[in-house]
């Protein structure tokens, strides 16, 4: 008989527990009905503020949040439990239903806890919890305007997330800690007095060691008093200073609570009703909450295992925190603040490179305890799972920049690699035996690097100690990468395809390879790309330089620097395209688009289009498409800063540049972000003391926002970091990859791109600026390259052997409100 488990909470860790019932349920006993309070099913709460800026809360959306196609679980989203009858074993919704259980699984979760100073319940105060906490406030934040204040209480992990979103938003947060200290939970007095210092050089005022005591309307904003009597004159407050179990259901329903709040359970997560049990925060596991999504997630797996007949326990907690906020470096591992008895320090604080370790020992001082990390937490994945086991070295050395480092190979099979998923070493070392020889792989089989991904370098190690090789050749052709072709055509100064597989190659080429050493020439020189041998290698668009569409013809896209264009450019535009036939859009890169031009009518239209001084806007290559950008200081009453002559400027620079994929760029005059700089590969936004230089935002099947890489910079050296950050780029990325899963492929990621472009960590700032100078100077319109050129033209005809013929299967539907193409044999697609 099919027996019924209702979930109340669609968190991380409701989610979780619905994929393990349904994964160990071979049977079909169980039937799932989960209540969800919010309106959208269960989103990576861990990562909230990745939401700031993308403003887009299917990016945090965990997979299979909505449970497609599964017949046994019924997903109710928007829905509360008001209450639950333990004798009838019902809950009652907030839409006046009642749902029966055999079992009933609470994972209410928490809620932010709001000291009771007076002014608290302002209009201008908020909690950060949820995606709706947020967009609240950005609202705020938004009628505020750049610069404003905007105060945070509570100076722990998420506050430190919340000041971290405010500064996103444009505002000057201010962090108010009780403690002497930030983040005092995770962190000793060295590590906080260093982690203070570091935010502080990130713009974030730091108040520890006072409270709150008042917030007050003040007309405009809100006063904060604190209890030194410090006054912050404020556009809004946010608090975050710590969560409360939500276990309201549970004590009106008549359950046990623990001393300090919470579902009380057994190990097993049971309650005492035989048919209840509580997961995640909100359970008192023994009388102990736990506010992390790691042991949520062993709660969740230990129910699951119970209900379909195991005797599963919870298995204690690790509370150990790794993470990266505006850019610094914070892990904390087992007894970080050593309160073992008898417990040994060894510290070192360099304070000239920025960085604080420290790891906590035995009294005999051979086994590992704990440790805290500040500035460079590179250490942490190696280290935390030798918590509790003897260290095979010194322990000074683990920690010193020139000491020993502990490797993959001084891990034993039991210790946990994935803290989140409980997945240890040997787990993974078995699934590489038995044929996982990538990180996709390991994932499926291991789950391990699915939750906060702090594991996955790691697991890279543990591949590379397997003998296991990652090819990074290109092709059958090249048994180079991209990056290392790119080098040598540097090198050697090879210009043609046949010279570099003649030399470094083998076989004829292909479709891949081609391409790529095609973009590489082109991104080495200034030569036309439709000159002699490079001609060939080129992709149907690059071969027409147009983009195909889907019945044949291709698109003209002129190029408009910053989106402007001239009015008597404009005529011509539209000229062309009744002349022509040509549907006309325009596009979200602010320029237009003219559809439907056949192969042998691009010439003509180019014609017309060079004459009026427009040129390519290379829509079809692998380079700078746009410049987009608001219109600024010039006309805004909110700008700044001149985007538009800043766009202007950028797009002339860096237009023609070959690159492995497309480059898009976004310049907004202020923090409004009108140009959506923060979604391009370059976002560049205004502030009253220069510009913020974002990059790495992407569009497409996974979209990436904009992360920072400098702040306050004047107009030269903006320029210069944008040359060196392209040119870096284009010498080192992958056939096809943009520039966010480039900088997550970088050994350091951000902080090494950062070291590169702004530090010139490399030595190599000077050559990169050459590169780059050598391009600006070397670039020749690709169009008007091909007018002056007899023998590029003639290569723009539909058939070799009948010139002049047009395409007969070129058609179109122009019955609509529309011009459509219409593939011949197929319906139209007019709506």
């Amino acid at each position: 008989m099919t027996r019924t488990a209702v979930v109340v909470g669609h968190g991380m860790v409701g989610h979780r527990f619905v994929e393990a019932l349904r994964a160990r349920d071979t049977d079909g006993d169980w039937t799932v009905t989960v209540l969800c309070e919010e309106p959208i099913p269960a989103y990576d709460r861990v990562g909230l503020s990745s939401y700031v800026g993308t403003w887009d809360h299917r990016e945090l959306a965990l997979a299979g949040n909505e449970y497609a196609g599964d017949d046994a679980v019924t997903l109710r989203t928007g829905v509360r439990a008001v209450s639950v009858d333990r004798e009838r074993r019902v809950v009652v919704t907030s839409e006046g239903d009642s749902v029966a259980y055999d079992a009933l699984i609470l994972a209410t979760g928490s809620y932010p806890f709001v000291p009771p100073v007076p002014g608290h319940d302002l209009e201008r105060c908020f909690v950060y919890r949820t995606v709706d906490d947020l967009d609240r406030i950005r609202a705020c934040a938004d009628a505020a305007g750049e610069g404003a204040v905007g105060v945070v209480v509570g100076g722990g992990l998420l506050g430190l997330e919340a000041a971290n979103a405010l500064r996103q938003m444009g505002m000057t947060p201010h962090v108010v800690e009780f403690a002497p200290r930030l983040m005092p939970l995770q962190v000793d007095e060295g590590g906080g007095a260093l982690l203070k210092r570091l935010v502080s050089e990130l713009g974030v005022v730091v108040h520890t060691g006072v409270g709150t005591s008042a917030v007050a309307d003040n007309g405009h904003g809100i006063d904060v008093t604190l209890a030194d009597g410090t006054v912050i004159d404020a556009s809004l407050l946010v608090f975050s200073a710590g969560v409360r179990p939500a276990d309201a259901l549970a004590r009106d329903a008549g359950l046990a609570l623990g001393d300090r709040g919470g579902v009380l359970t057994d190990t097993s997560c049971r309650t005492e009703d035989p048919h209840v049990w509580a997961i995640g925060e909100c359970a008192a596991v023994e009388g102990r909450c736990y506010g992390l999504v790691a042991p949520g997630y062993s709660t969740a797996e230990v129910v699951a295992d119970r209900l379909v007949g195991g005797a599963a326990e919870f298995p204690g907690a690790d509370l150990s925190t790794k993470l990266k906020l505006m850019g610094v470096d914070v892990a904390s591992f087992g007894d970080a603040l050593g309160a073992t008895e008898g417990a040994l320090e060894v510290v070192l604080n360099d304070a000239a490179k920025r960085t604080y370790a420290k790891l906590v020992l035995s009294d005999d001082a051979t086994t590992l305890l704990g440790g805290i990390l500040v500035g460079d937490a590179s250490a942490y994945a190696t280290l935390r799972p030798m918590v509790g086991r003897p260290l095979p070295g010194d322990p000074a050395s683990l920690i010193s920049p020139t000491g020993e480092k502990l490797g993959v190979a001084a891990l034993p099979d039991d210790a946990e690699v994935c803290s989140c998923n409980a997945v240890t070493k040997g787990a993974i070392c078995s699934a590489i035996a038995d044929g996982a020889c990538d990180l996709a792989a390991i994932k499926g089989c291991t789950t391990a690097g699915t939750t906060c991904g702090g594991c996955l370098p790691t697991v890279k190690q543990l591949l590379a100690a397997a003998g296991v090789e990652m090819s990074t050749a290109l092709c059958e052709h090249f048994s180079q990468s991209r990056r290392e072709l790119f080098e040598i055509v540097s090198a050697t100064g090879i210009r043609t395809f046949s010279g570099l597989v003649a030399a470094h190659g083998r076989g004829a080429g292909c479709d891949i390879c081609k391409p790529v050493v095609a973009s590489i020439l082109a991104s080495t020189s200034s030569d036309h790309i439709l000159g002699g041998e490079q001609a060939a290698l080129q992709d149907t668009n690059d071969h027409f330089l147009a983009n195909i569409q889907k019945n044949g013809t291709y698109s003209v896209v002129p190029r408009m620097p910053g989106g402007e264009c001239t009015p008597e450019q404009l005529i011509v535009i539209g000229e062309v395209a009744r002349d022509f036939g040509l549907y006309t859009k325009v596009t979200g890169g602010q320029r237009i688009d003219l559809f439907g031009a056949r192969v042998e009518q691009l010439p003509a239209i180019w014609k017309r289009l060079v004459d009026a001084g427009m040129e390519s806007g290379q829509a079809y290559g692998k380079s700078l498409r746009t410049v987009k950008s608001c219109v600024g200081s010039t006309w805004c009453r909110y700008g700044v800063q001149d985007s538009v002559g800043m766009a202007v400027d950028l797009e002339h620079r860096y237009r023609g540049l070959r690159a492995p994929h497309k480059i898009k760029f976004g310049v907004s005059g202020c923090a409004r972000e009108c140009a959506e700089a923060r979604s391009k590969d370059v976002g560049i936004i205004a502030t009253e003391s220069g510009w913020n230089l974002y990059v790495g935002g992407n569009g497409g099947q996974s979209p990436k926002h904009a992360v920072l890489l400098a702040s306050g910079l004047d107009d030269e050296t903006l320029v210069r970091y944008i040359d060196r950050y392209l040119m870096f780029y284009v010498r080192t990325a992958d056939r096809l990859q943009r520039t966010a899963p480039w900088i997550e492929s970088l050994e350091g990621g951000l902080d090494h791109l950062r070291s590169v472009v702004c530090d010139d960590s490399l030595g190599i700032a000077a050559d990169l600026e050459a590169a780059m100078a050598a391009h600006v100077e070397g670039y020749r319109d690709e169009w008007k390259g091909v007018l002056e050129d007899e023998e590029k033209l003639a290569r723009f005809v539909s058939f070799v052997n009948a010139p002049a013929e047009p395409d007969p299967t070129v058609a179109f539907d122009e019955s609509g409100a529309r011009k459509v193409p219409v593939l011949l044999g197929m319906p139209s697609t007019t709506r």
